[in-house]
């Protein structure tokens, strides 16, 4: 509400000038540097902290403590051999070593300071020579310049903290009690984003807030829904509220690019990276772990690029991303990086290395989580030319204890699925033929809850056959395949029970010919969106799996992005600024009806607010279900309720175009009648307007066009 009072405003104030506003992009508008005309920035204090962190001007120069004492002779050898150390971390300033010395003695005093040109480069010389040994009398002790005013300040005798009265938070959940039962999603174009409810029944989106210029580069809800995030150039912030998206904390971390939020919420990870002042050097990365609610670094990680390479299905400047990969469930109890020929696990009760050691796995080139359970998933590809075949392991934390091994021959690449409840691990494995030559597919399928953890082979009809997509139905028994060629491959799906083979994977259906290269399941199961994407200029199917029969097909013509709402009730398809045209989303519901459509330009983001997992108990569910006629009656009411209304709407909608119509003839028909008398006068007295009542005559009249005379000569000789 307080962005449309601002903007009534400058109507206000635009019309009272004589300025149209339609003439003027707002966007392009820029405050002269140093002047904010009394518009005071939410960010204002985080400015004002990074000011006065840059006033000091000392966060480059850290304090070397515990050198040896030397005479002046031996000076140029010290001060080389700390160039010699520190010099490989980063560039130190000229004239940027300086150890003092003591006048009467003429010897050192045991410490120095080195100026680096970065402040990145002094806190990465500080972690990696704390402690740094030279010789058994001399360990290094490094500490920031910047560290020792804040030890002066520490007062000498302790005073208790102030104790604040408690105050009663938001309820963060507010928008999961919503009457209509809707879902709400937040979406970017141009300078703002919004977040709406989608209210299918009335055909439109319902708006909840909007800001311009909220986030710098992304927003990105957290797993449960609780929270939006939005990024910034100092750090990132979290938002929520009963009734308003109020900012709920702020982490500080300066040029931040990514983040990503632990499965139960209690976690924010965020990475930055900063080039180096010299250009041989990598770049410097810096990762943090916040704890959401209290805004604490609970473990920070730093080094190169090349430390943080391995791992991870996308990210920026060589560094795949998440770099962490957190263990299944709300507990956030353990995460894990891959690092060369091991992985390393850390659980958050101290944030330290499970047993303070990392897993030694030679090779190792991936690994997943189980969603559910803490199973590591593992992979390692073949060694000693073929001689060691390559295997996938499973692994128990905290006990590391190897479950389950299977080795894989004649490997090429492997891929590794979960079900979203753990019950299966599918592992997509590309083999070598006999010659070489080429390759082919097959599944490993692992049964995780059944004893002994059995291992299903399948293989598809052709082996041949190109995997372009693989997806499991989440919280069932079912998974789709697409395969084949371009541009018409087979969609093939799967159980792994039936009335049958309870214990065997079997083929349900195949179906031949589809324009299709991308998979998306209702999170609820039983229907699936075979999408043709990229190339295929937005083919939509919407498959019933449990009927094995289609429900619809539609075309979203260059959509970049589809995605479930958390009921599996809508879909939404979009357009992104990728495509100059047609930016925009449409919503459909789950058997592939359009509802309606929002065109936007500058298209950016689509997220759908996610819902935490209900506290029904399966066996509630299942009852719901078997009586949904007795509970949907009162929803089958206002849906009613709804139409008629939206019937109304419509009625009243046409009933003002028919006399707004209405209007327009008779305006017409009165101008008609003033001229009258005119168009009789222009044909000669003739009253009617009729053109059938008119006989056509040819009138011949002649005119005079020119006259001259000309004095001809007589010559009376010739007579």
């Amino acid at each position: 509400m307080a962005d449309v009072a601002v903007m009534t405003e400058i109507e206000a104030t635009a019309s009272r000038l004589g300025v149209d506003l339609s003439t003027i992009d707002l966007d392009s508008i820029r405050l002269p540097p140093g002047d904010d005309f009394g518009i005071v920035s939410d960010d204002e204090d985080i400015y004002q902290e990074d000011s006065q962190e840059s006033e000091t001007g000392f966060g480059n120069i850290i304090v070397v403590d515990n050198l040896p004492v030397v005479p002046r002779e031996k000076f140029e050898k010290l001060e080389g051999v700390i160039r010699k150390i520190y010099g490989q971390i980063g560039v130190i300033k000229e004239d940027g070593l300086w150890m003092p010395v003591d006048p009467d003695t003429e010897k050192t005093l045991g410490y120095c300071f080195i100026e680096y040109n970065m402040p990145q480069e002094a806190e990465l010389a500080k972690e990696k020579t704390h402690g740094y040994k030279l010789d058994r009398a001399h360990i290094f002790s490094v500490n920031m310049f910047d560290d020792f005013e804040k030890f002066m300040k520490v007062p000498d005798e302790w005073a208790p903290p102030e104790i604040k009265p408690y105050t009663p938070g938001e309820n963060l959940q507010q928008w999961l009690t919503d009457s209509k039962a809707r879902d709400q999603f937040v979406i970017r174009a141009g300078s703002d984003t919004e977040v709406l409810w989608n209210d299918a029944r009335h055909l439109k989106p319902d708006p909840v807030y909007k800001r311009a210029f909220w986030t710098e580069s992304f927003v990105q809800w957290s797993p449960l829904g609780t929270y939006l995030a939005t990024v910034h150039r100092q750090g990132a912030a979290v938002w929520g509220g009963a009734t308003a998206f109020n900012r709920l904390m702020r982490y500080a971390h300066p040029q931040v690019k990514l983040i990503d939020f632990s499965p139960g919420e209690k976690y924010l990870v965020t990475y930055s990276s900063h080039e180096p002042s010299n250009p041989r050097d990598a770049n410097r990365v810096v990762i943090n772990i916040f704890d959401v609610r209290t805004g604490k670094v609970m473990r920070d990680f730093k080094g190169s690029a090349d430390d943080f390479a391995a791992g991870g299905t996308g990210g920026v400047t060589g560094v795949s991303w998440p770099i962490f990969r957190w263990s299944g469930g709300k507990d956030d109890k353990y995460f894990a990086r891959l690092g060369k020929n091991m992985i390393s696990v850390y659980e958050t009760e101290t944030f330290s290395l499970i047993d303070k050691k990392s897993m030694k796995v030679e090779s190792v080139m991936d690994f997943s989580w189980s969603p559910t359970d803490p199973i590591l998933a593992l992979f390692v590809p073949e060694l000693g030319g073929g001689n060691q075949p390559a295997r996938v392991s499973l692994v128990q934390i905290p006990s590391k204890e190897e479950l389950r091994q299977k080795n894989l021959f004649s490997l090429s690449d492997c891929s590794m699925y979960w079900q979203s409840n753990g019950d299966y691990l599918a592992v997509k494995v590309d083999r070598y033929t006999k010659t070489k030559k080429s390759t082919y597919t097959g599944f490993e399928l692992f049964r995780i809850k059944e004893r002994d953890i059995p291992i299903e082979v399948l293989e598809l009809e052709n082996k041949n056959d190109k995997i372009i997509s693989f997806a499991w139905e989440p919280k069932g028994h079912r998974f789709a395949v697409i395969h084949g060629d371009n541009p018409r491959p087979d969609v093939s799906f799967y159980s792994m029970r039936t009335a049958q083979h309870t214990g065997r994977v079997s083929k349900l259906t195949t179906l031949k010919g589809k324009q299709a290269n991308a998979l998306f399941w209702s999170p609820a199961g039983h229907y699936i969106i075979l999408a043709g994407l990229k190339g295929f200029n937005g083919q939509l199917e919407f498959y019933n799996v449990d009927e094995l029969e289609t429900m619809a097909t539609a075309e979203h013509f260059m959509a970049t992005d589809i995605e479930w709402d958390p009921t599996g009730r809508y879909v939404a398809t979009s357009v992104t600024s990728v495509h100059e045209m047609e930016n925009g989303f449409n919503i459909w519901s789950f058997n592939g009806k359009l509802l309606y459509r929002i065109l936007k330009d500058h298209f950016f983001q689509f997220l759908w607010r996610p819902r935490p997992p209900s506290f029904l108990s399966p066996e509630k569910e299942e009852e719901i279900a078997k009586n949904l006629k007795k509970y949907s009656k009162k929803y089958e009411a206002e849906d009613q309720d709804v139409s008629m209304l939206l019937s109304e709407q419509d009625r009243e909608k046409r009933r003002m175009m028919k006399e707004e119509w209405d209007k327009w003839v008779n305006e017409w028909k009165r101008l008609n009648e003033e001229e009258k008398l005119e168009r009789q006068k222009l044909r000669d007295g003739e009253a009617s307007d009729e053109e059938e009542e008119y006989e056509a005559k040819e009138i011949e009249i002649e005119e005079v066009v020119d006259v001259s005379e000309e004095v001809l000569p007589f010559d009376y000789a010739e007579q």
